[in-house]
C-alpha cells in the first residue's frame, strides 16, 4: 500500500523581538519582519493607558494604501504585504543607534531619524513661533510678520529629529548627517523623495475633503545602497490632516492624532510634562483618557481611514 504524502511543514510562528508605542515587531527571517498594530495609543512620547477600538487595523490598511502609492510612484520601501488585519510583512534592515560602526559606506540600516516637512503652522511649530522659538523670516515670512495657528507656510517645512532616542529631538543639519551617516546629497534627495510622496498625497485626499497639513517619514537603506521608505507613514497617528472644506471657512477640523493631544494640552497634563522635561525632573504618569472618549477616538480613526483611502471600513476580524 503506498504511502500517504505528508502534509507540507507549518511555518514557523514568527519570534517576538521588541514592542514599540504602538506596535509590536516579530521576527520571519533573516530578511523580513512582521509589523503588529496594537489598538494603544500615545502622545508626547507617552503610552496612554487606554485602548482604541479597531486603530490597529485603521493604521495597518492606511499604512498598506500609501506603500502601495509608492509603489506607483517607483519609489523604493520596504512593505511586502498584508499579512491580517493587523499585520504585515516588511523587508528587514540592521537597527544600530550609530550607523557610522557598520562601516565606511553602510548598507542595509535604519536611518535613525525622523524626517517632518510642514505645510501649515500647527502642532510644535506653533508652540515655538508662540514662545518666540522660532522666527518669521526662519519659516519664509517677510520679517516683522506674525505668523498665525493655521497659516499656510510659504515653502515646506524640512525637520530632522532623533528616531531611537526615549525622546525626539530637534537636530541640526551637522548632528543629522553625522548620526545618519549620509552625506548632504542623500539628505536633500530624501528631502525631494517626500515632497514628491506628500505631493501625490495631497492629490489624492484633496478631493475627499483633506488637506495635508505636515508628516513624518522613515527611511532605510537597503543591501545594494538604495534609499527607501520604511515602517509606515501618512496614518492620523503620523501625519495631520484638515477638513478642507472648514479651513476655507477659517476653521481648523482636526482628522489626526492631533486630536488625543488637544484633550491633553487643554487638561493641563501637557504643562505639566514640559516643565518637568525642561527641569529634568520626574515626568508626570500621563492619565487615561475618559471612558467614552475611546469610542470617540475609534470613529476618528476609521473616519480618517475613509476619508484617506476612499474606502468604506468594515473590521475584518483584528482585535476590536
Amino acid at each position: 500500500m503506498p504511502a500517504r504524502p505528508s502534509a507540507p511543514p507549518s511555518a514557523p510562528e514568527p519570534k517576538y523581538l521588541r514592542r514599540g508605542k504602538v506596535k509590536e515587531v516579530y521576527e520571519v527571517s533573516p530578511t523580513e519582519l512582521e509589523f503588529r498594530f496594537t489598538n494603544d495609543i500615545s502622545v508626547f512620547d507617552k503610552h496612554i493607558p487606554s485602548e482604541i477600538p479597531h486603530k490597529g487595523e485603521t493604521l495597518a490598511r492606511t499604512a498598506a494604501h500609501w506603500f502601495e502609492l509608492c509603489g506607483r510612484l517607483k519609489v523604493p520601501h520596504h512593505f511586502l504585504r498584508l499579512s491580517g488585519p493587523t499585520a504585515m510583512r516588511v523587508r528587514r534592515v540592521q537597527v544600530v543607534p550609530k550607523p557610522r560602526t557598520l562601516g565606511a559606506h553602510p548598507k542595509n540600516f535604519l536611518i535613525p531619524l525622523e524626517f517632518i516637512v510642514r505645510y501649515y503652522v500647527a502642532g510644535s511649530l506653533w508652540d515655538r513661533v508662540r514662545a518666540g522659538k522660532v522666527r518669521a523670516d526662519a519659516l519664509g515670512f517677510p520679517a516683522g510678520h506674525a505668523p498665525v495657528y493655521g497659516e499656510r507656510l510659504p515653502e515646506p517645512m524640512f525637520e530632522v529629529t532623533t528616531k531611537l532616542e526615549p525622546i525626539d529631538r530637534l537636530l541640526d543639519w551637522p548632528e543629522a548627517l553625522e548620526l545618519s551617516a549620509l552625506d548632504r546629497r542623500e539628505m536633500d534627495a530624501i528631502r525631494e523623495t517626500i515632497l514628491r510622496i506628500d505631493a501625490a498625497m495631497g492629490a489624492e485626499v484633496e478631493p475627499r475633503g483633506l488637506l495635508h497639513v505636515d508628516g513624518k517619514k522613515e527611511f532605510a537603506v537597503d543591501a545594494e545602497g538604495t534609499t527607501m521608505v520604511v515602517d509606515t507613514f501618512g496614518t492620523a497617528d503620523e501625519d495631520r490632516f484638515w477638513d478642507r472644506d472648514a479651513y476655507q471657512r477659517g476653521r481648523q477640523v482636526e482628522f489626526s492624532k492631533e486630536f488625543v493631544r488637544q484633550h491633553y494640552r487643554t487638561s493641563g497634563y501637557f504643562d505639566l510634562l514640559t516643565k518637568a522635561r525642561e527641569a529634568g525632573t520626574a515626568e508626570p504618569p500621563i492619565p487615561a483618557r475618559p471612558p467614552h472618549h475611546g469610542d470617540e477616538v475609534s470613529r476618528l480613526y476609521t473616519t480618517v481611514f475613509q476619508r484617506l483611502t476612499g474606502r468604506p471600513f468594515a473590521p475584518t476580524g483584528g482585535p476590536a
